[in-house]
């Protein structure tokens, strides 16, 4: 490695070449987590406004509460959708750029669910819904590029404090929905779509903050650390992302963790608040649900990043199972018990976040840094279709069935991510 590194936010050749040198990198690592930070506050802040309203809406502008889940659906595809992109994006020009675009389109996501509530439009309001996921998709990619920077040894924690950042602004969402609503009582905007009037502004300012402060881009530096692996640009393709995968099993691994940890708790969160509703829940009973949930996914993720450093990858998969089972135990079971509900969407938010965390170090240990911008893409990719795909189920599921058979459902889809963990464990028994 060389003392003075080419850090330049341009790939290739710079026109200018901004220097860092070796000992600037812890500096630097805690200048790029603070506004990776700072980012996922205000994202976390604009996301949940989504998962607790968008049932809700969506049953009220088409008419159907069969169709509720297709607006949290819609905003999960259009997460996957744009995966694909915003990896193609990052992999050509650095981090920054990726997560600037993400949240000026669900900036403009959030406007048009607006809209769509104004004339009335369900098709419209799941194409806003779908840009809106693009926030999600920035939030998601941050955890990567913490740990762009990190000692291998400490990637789990440094994807955790990234992930654990958005606590802040995750809880409060949920809660300043009522009040944000409120503001617009007497206008043509209605209460509940009130709140994404709220999370475009706060969508446009994570978006000034990144584009302003995340400089220089972490993983162009991180390129430039290891400029032995670093290759041809050919070689940061997605398809070169997909064959890094297909040649590591523990790679495998982590995006079938990534994948079925996101999608049980998306399937099971997006109907929660239309059972609550069944048993008498009012919105601000809903939002506080939601919030707990929230608090699990993200307040304890630092827990998870240690014990993922400390104990091993595979350990933590492990938990992720136990606690992703015993949540569709809690849920599934709650009926009017509004307390069992809560408890069982925290635990949910607890068995999201160890997979999440355990699952994304994993990922990024297994493969060549040249390959991990097109891998960590793939992997965005590939659990939120899924989740889009199980949150569409999921509203027909309940509608046809209970939400109990949902929470069954989810248990379900654990089996093979727990058998697979099983047997590199076995295979593998020193700390993934």
């Amino acid at each position: 490695m060389t003392n003075t590194l080419d850090t330049s936010d341009t790939p290739g050749r710079p026109r200018t070449a901004g220097r860092v040198t070796a000992a600037d990198l812890p500096a630097l690592r805690r200048r790029t987590t603070a506004v990776l930070i700072a980012g996922q506050i205000l994202g976390g802040l604009g996301m949940p406004v989504g998962i607790a309203l968008a049932p809700v809406l969506a049953t009220q502008v088409s008419g159907s509460e069969a169709l509720s889940g297709l607006a949290p659906t819609a905003s999960v595809t259009g997460t996957a959708l744009l995966s694909l992109p915003l990896a193609a994006l990052m992999t050509s020009r650095g981090r920054r750029p990726g997560l600037v675009l993400a949240y000026l389109i669900g900036a403009l996501g959030a406007g048009l669910v607006v809209l769509a509530t104004l004339v009335e439009n369900f098709p419209l309001l799941l194409l806003g819904m779908a840009a809106f996921g693009a926030g999600s998709s920035a939030n998601l990619q941050a955890r990567f590029a913490a740990a762009d920077l990190a000692e291998p040894e400490r990637r789990g924690r440094a994807i955790s404090t990234v992930i654990w950042a958005a606590t802040i602004g995750s809880v409060l969402g949920p809660n300043i929905a009522a009040p944000a609503g409120r503001v617009f009582r007497g206008t043509a905007v209605s209460e509940t779509a009130g709140p994404f009037v709220w999370a475009a502004g706060i969508f446009l300012l994570a978006a000034l903050v990144v584009a302003a402060l995340l400089r220089p881009d972490p993983l162009l530096t991180a390129r430039a650390l290891a400029p032995q692996e670093s290759g041809s640009a050919g070689n940061r393709s997605l398809r070169a992302g997909i064959a890094a995968v297909r040649a590591s099993p523990m790679a495998r691994l982590a995006l079938v963790t990534v994948t079925v940890s996101h999608t049980a708790m998306v399937s099971i969160m997006v109907m929660t608040p239309v059972d609550l509703g069944h048993h008498g829940a009012d919105l601000q009973l809903i939002g506080l649900v939601i919030s707990g949930h929230i608090a699990g996914m993200y307040a304890f993720s630092p827990v998870m990043g240690w014990l993922s450093d400390r104990f091993g990858r595979l350990t933590v998969i492990g938990l992720a199972v136990g606690l992703l089972s015993l949540a569709a135990l809690l849920a599934g079971t709650a009926g009017a018990a509004h307390g069992r509900t809560a408890a069982g969407l925290f635990v949910l938010g607890l068995g999201w976040s160890a997979g999440l965390v355990a699952g994304s170090a994993l990922l990024t240990d297994s493969v060549p840094q040249p390959a991990r911008a097109a891998v960590q893409g793939l992997s965005d990719l590939t659990m939120n279709a899924s989740a889009g795909i199980g949150g569409a189920v999921a509203g027909v599921i309940v509608s046809r069935a209970s939400y109990g058979w949902l929470n069954l459902t989810g248990a379900c889809l654990l089996l093979p991510m727990a058998a697979l963990a099983l047997r590199r464990s076995l295979t593998r028994p020193a700390g993934a």
